[in-house]
């Protein structure tokens, strides 16, 4: 039914356009907007003819860009397009391949010969007749859609456009078009303002049509930064755009955006300061030549632009970084933002029409600049992956060893980002003892570093100490076995390495055998990634679960087995379901999250009287949770998304989104955990505060993340109580404020204006990775067996002291410090403090996050801190002395 459906809105389209060429001609060529040293084919519509109306009057809806671009494919020779993914929300994301006629019918050889440039193995010979690849992304953020706009004429201009200049440019480059990026925030984006639009546009910036929450719109269905993804691929958006780049591995790729209304235009190359140490001086250099002709172009119509200076290539999982350490040239493009239609700036009326013509032109002029520089770009391609073997040659560290302990899953996940990045990943030979940890071969894998993507491999494992700028446009380090939670050491020794390389890796989902039907109860052990969503399953069909406090010997079919603490036990007593459907229950769990289960044949310890029996108090009943999750514009969505995500599609937990100003609404006692992210909080006095208050102290688990916790610490978690107001006399409080005004004007010291820039980063971690003492015998700690853990830190706020002893979870250690930048003055601020606090209060608890546990949905290895703290937040008990 699609594919009829697909054929005749085609083959409506091309019926109505074959009865308007003549009205075509008549209305010419959007001279404004199009090249005018060429012709155009009078037998394919403009996108002001299929639309109805000029670029930029209103926004291109995500199904009108669909429809024509399809149409295009259609009616031209020179254009190909196929859908290669869906948005969460089912959108399709459209891939455009552009070139000469000729080239279409050589594809498949264009195609691999191109690749054999990224295959050292291969001797490829570069001629003249091989084209340039140039790839052009628009929309990645959804509110800045002048990106997605620009790819309505760019397909139109190549697939129409006649004569010498656009039969050069096809007949040497293959340019490669994703549209759109991030279907679903853009079309969260015009629905606004095709609400709030007006007929007569309306350029105050206080109109509401300006007023868009940008955030729900630049970023995707569950609040992610897709330029943010180009490593990560968690999401279904990159995921779709990421495997046909690297099918086709790119000699340019553009990434067009829009900034603040007050800008002029931005283009690479960005700070000279903020490179990436692995980006080569050659790539730099040629994006230096490749944007001479949008330059010329820019000059040519008088616009103000320019480079080097906001922007950096630093953070390598964003569109204009990445190309650059896979043997490509990255760009970045940022037109002002006209919000609407048109907006006023300080430096006059912005417009939409504008930003399109920028994008459109600029998209042509560094094709045409990859066309001049083709031989140069293509050897570079060549070269940079033949000399993957002498930089790894060069290199002290031949290997690494990676082992994710017993979590099978959690190994599968992060094989599977290597693998899709064209990584390669062998099995551990035999095992090995490193550093005190013994990596087991059948847990374990090896990343060889002499292969092609050795210089990805280094940017994603590497530990970054030292910066030439202690300024970042985004996130100062990503080294990725770090954010898995993974144990990995490097090999420094070539005999070494070929003693413990294998075959390469077979990445499969795990797979676990279904239980024995068993005599007694089931039980299955808190290591596993995905255990939390088999409990909740478990809670969820009414089965009554209890959680081991303290590690305990059972009796199985299969023998005796160790069983460490957070061990789920489900035992056959007092539970309503047959104990035939809890084994059927059991089976789904095994199969579907690869979880293996136990069958305890009883309830007494192996050991005795040494282990604690199933029915002791150290097993205890655990609940399913209800969750809040506090929402709004106050809030930071990248944080409420991560949860969201974390919790709606990995664990199958359902959660309730509220927006925060309907908090005072809410009935508190239908929840039994309140989340509250990072946000804005100051001077948040909300009216329900003694509420929360009262739900805590009766039962509810209160949870703060980041800005969150801050907010929470100041109101609640240290909060006296005690409503009657502290009195002072005025010549006290009058004495106080003098002193503290005393103590201000001595130690606020005085900078030159010029020292600004340097200065600023002092008081910011951007994104850095620290290091924190977890105690793993504490029930939010469960599942972990490394005490030492790494933490994605990017503010430098500071969680209280809990006066419970027993109540930080985890605290900074003494150097804190593993990879990323953050000034020694923060350092020495956060060393020994708390990082995750859980305390009780009355019958409820408290638990506060300094940072965010689930950042960008990469962080594996801090998930469960999270999901232990929907779980065990009431398990743990206070200090007799409370």
């Amino acid at each position: 039914m699609k594919t009829l459906k697909s054929r005749f809105i085609i083959i409506f389209a091309i019926t109505a356009f074959i009865n308007v060429a003549s009205a075509y001609q008549i209305q010419g060529i959007d001279k404004e907007m199009f090249p005018q040293n060429v012709s155009y084919d009078p037998n394919i519509p403009s996108p002001e003819l299929f639309l109805g109306r000029k670029l930029g009057a209103a926004p291109v809806r995500h199904h009108e860009l669909v429809e024509y671009l399809r149409m295009l494919a259609n009616l031209s020779d020179r254009l190909t397009v196929e859908t290669i993914g869906y948005s969460h929300e089912r959108r399709p994301i459209l891939f455009l391949v552009a070139t000469s006629s000729s080239n279409q019918n050589n594809m498949e050889q264009i195609k691999n010969e191109h690749l054999n440039l990224s295959d050292s193995r291969k001797k490829q010979v570069i001629t003249d007749k091989m084209p340039v690849v140039t790839w052009l992304n628009y929309g990645v953020h959804g509110a800045e859609s002048s990106g997605m706009d620009a790819a309505l004429p760019t397909a139109y201009y190549l697939a129409a456009a006649m004569g010498d200049p656009i039969n050069h440019l096809l007949e040497n480059s293959v340019i490669l078009i994703t549209a759109v990026f991030n279907p679903d925030g853009h079309s969260n984006r015009i629905s606004w303002l095709d609400t709030f639009s007006s007929k007569i546009p309306n350029p105050n910036p206080d109109h509401i049509e300006h007023n868009y929450d940008g955030r729900l719109a630049r970023t995707n269905h569950y609040g992610f930064d897709l330029n943010r993804q180009w490593i990560s691929i968690t999401q279904p958006e990159p995921r779709a755009w990421i495997k046909k780049w690297h099918e086709w591995r790119p000699n340019l790729s553009v990434d067009y955006h829009e900034m603040g209304s007050s800008q002029t235009y931005y283009f690479s190359p960005g700070v000279p300061t903020r490179n990436h140490p692995l980006i080569p001086d050659t790539g730099l250099e040629l994006m230096e030549k490749i944007v001479k002709p949008a330059e010329e172009f820019l000059d040519s119509q008088k616009r103000l632009y320019f480079h080097g200076d906001r922007y950096d290539h630093f953070f390598l999982g964003k569109g204009s970084s990445f190309p650059l350490v896979n043997g490509g040239v990255g760009m970045l493009h940022e037109a002002s933002s006209a919000r609407g239609v048109m907006v006023e700036t300080q430096n006059g009326i912005r417009t939409y029409r504008e930003n399109i013509i920028k994008h459109f032109r600029t998209s042509i002029a560094n094709a045409i600049g990859a066309v001049n520089n083709k031989l140069e770009l293509l050897q570079y391609q060549k070269n940079f992956y033949q000399n993957a073997k002498n930089k790894a040659k060069d290199h002290p560290i031949k290997a690494y060893v990676i082992s994710a302990g017993k979590d099978r899953s959690r190994l599968y996940h992060f094989v599977d980002l290597l693998n899709y990045h064209r990584i390669n990943v062998s099995y551990l030979k035999e095992n090995i003892t490193i550093d005190d940890f013994e990596y087991e071969k059948d847990f374990s894998v090896v990343v060889d570093l002499n292969q092609d993507q050795h210089t990805l491999i280094r940017g994603l494992f590497d530990l970054a100490t030292e910066f030439e700028d202690s300024k970042f446009y985004d996130v100062s380090t990503w080294t990725l076995p770090l954010a898995y939670g993974m144990n990995f050491n490097a090999i420094e020794n070539n005999n070494q390495k070929e003693k413990l390389l294998g075959d390469i890796y077979d990445n499969k989902k795990p797979l676990v055998s279904a239980p024995d039907k068993p005599e007694y109860a089931y039980a299955f052990e808190w290591s596993d990634y995905y255990s939390p969503r088999a409990l909740y399953n478990i809670l969820d069909k009414g089965l009554l679960a209890r959680v081991a406090m303290n590690p305990f010997i059972g009796s199985t079919k299969k023998g005796s087995h160790d069983f460490d603490r957070g061990t789920i036990v489900v035992s056959f007593d007092r539970q309503d379901a047959s104990e035939n459907d809890i084994h059927n229950i059991m089976k789904d769990i095994a199969q579907d999250d690869g979880i293996f289960i136990h069958s305890l044949t009883s309830g007494k310890s192996v050991t005795g009287t040494q282990n604690p029996d199933l029915g002791s108090q150290f097993i205890k009943a655990i609940h399913k949770p209800t969750i809040l999750l506090v929402a709004g514009r106050e809030m930071d969505w990248y944080n409420v998304g991560e949860i969201w995500h974390l919790l709606d599609v990995r664990m199958n937990i359902p959660v309730t989104l509220i927006d925060r100003l309907q908090m005072n609404n809410i009935d508190l006692n239908r929840y039994t955990h309140i989340i509250y992210a990072g946000g804005q909080y100051s001077n948040y006095q909300p009216k329900y505060l003694n509420n929360i208050h009262e739900w805590v102290n009766s039962g509810g688990t209160l949870i703060g993340i980041r800005q969150g916790a801050d907010w929470i610490s100041k109101n609640i978690f240290n909060k006296n109580t005690d409503k009657s107001p502290k009195r002072f006399s005025k010549e006290k409080a009058n004495n106080r404020r003098n002193k503290e005004r005393d103590a201000m004007k001595k130690d606020q010291p005085r900078y030159s204006y010029s020292e600004k820039e340097a200065r600023d980063p002092l008081n910011v971690i951007g994104g850095a990775i620290f290091s924190g003492d977890l105690d793993i015998t504490h029930p939010i700690g469960f599942g972990y067996t490394n005490e030492n853990i790494a933490i994605h830190k990017n503010t430098t706020s500071l969680l209280p002291t809990s006066k419970n002893p027993y109540a930080t979870v985890i605290a900074y250690n003494d150097a804190p410090i593993i990879s990323g930048y953050a000034s020694e003055t923060n350092q020495e601020k956060l060393k020994n403090t708390p990082a995750l606090i859980a305390d009780r209060r009355g019958k409820g608890s408290i638990i506060l996050f300094a940072d965010d546990p689930n950042f960008r949905a990469t962080w594996y290895g801090t998930n469960k801190l999270f999901l232990n703290s929907l779980f065990f937040s009431l398990v743990f008990d206070p200090p007799r002395n409370n």
